[in-house]
């Protein structure tokens, strides 16, 4: 399989040839215009079709947004494919990697080498079968709150994005904070959708700039969110502006 798609016609419309596998994608935007929602549908999908899938969620206080949101969205349980998914969690205050919890460990992904071994455990803790193996790490501009690591840091993510990868990765990263940065990366990254919301109704709409050097549709359209999935993402940018940027920036 060298292409994916969604299996959901309001998306797949935009990829005539689907999702290019390996690659990275970036989901760029102000915060709270809802990325990793959109990110659910490609994870969804990918584990559909036979894939494994390493959540590295920076921004969630824990992972029951992550199966809540794929049941609102897609309608899948993650219970069901726990032999195929595995979790990376963000801990500012460990020196490398913690002791494994069944499919999860803590890391502090702030530090370029931990965010390396810590995605190469997480790979090896999940089967490479059908589509392969997605990363889908979001709110990564929460790691470049840290001064010491931020350029260090940054250099991995633009490294991954530069491809020649055997993993695919799936990024989301919030252009309100950190916007220079993530100038960087959305020109490095292979493809590039940006998003962003309206309030009073909460809306949300993405637009494909590219993809590789493939053809796309760059049409801008609305996601067909409802609003109570919608209503989700300013509890979790309350806590990651609250706790999570506090917690990097003494890194």
């Amino acid at each position: 399989m060298d292409h994916l798609f969604t299996q959901q016609d309001w998306f797949d419309q935009l990829l005539p040839k689907g999702l290019p596998i390996p690659s990275l994608t970036l989901l760029s935007g102000p915060g709270g215009s809802g990325k990793p929602l959109i990110g659910n549908v490609v994870t969804a999908s990918w584990l559909r079709q036979g894939g494994s899938v390493v959540f590295m969620p920076l921004q969630y206080p824990d992972h029951s947004f992550i199966v809540e949101g794929l049941q609102k969205i897609s309608q899948l349980d993650l219970d069901l494919y726990q032999d195929r998914i595995a979790f990376i969690e963000l801990d500012p205050s460990i020196e490398g990697l913690g002791l494994a919890d069944g499919n999860k460990f803590k890391a502090n992904v702030v530090k370029p080498d931990v965010w390396d071994a810590a995605i190469e455990q997480a790979c090896q803790m999940v089967p490479e079968e059908g589509p392969g193996i997605l990363l889908f790490a979001s709110a990564l501009n929460l790691l470049l709150f840290s001064p010491t690591y931020k350029k260090g840091i940054l250099e991995k993510m633009k490294e991954a994005a530069r491809g020649g990868n055997k993993w695919t990765y799936l990024f989301s990263a919030s252009t309100t904070a950190k916007s220079e940065e993530i100038k960087e990366l959305e020109a490095a990254a292979n493809n590039l959708i940006m998003t962003r919301s309206t309030k009073s109704p909460f809306r949300l709409y993405m637009q494909i700039e590219r993809i590789g050097g493939e053809n796309c549709v760059s049409d801008e359209i609305e996601v067909p969110f409802s609003a109570d999935v919608l209503m989700g993402v300013k509890e979790v940018a309350d806590h990651s502006r609250k706790k999570v940027i506090p917690q990097v920036s003494e890194l």
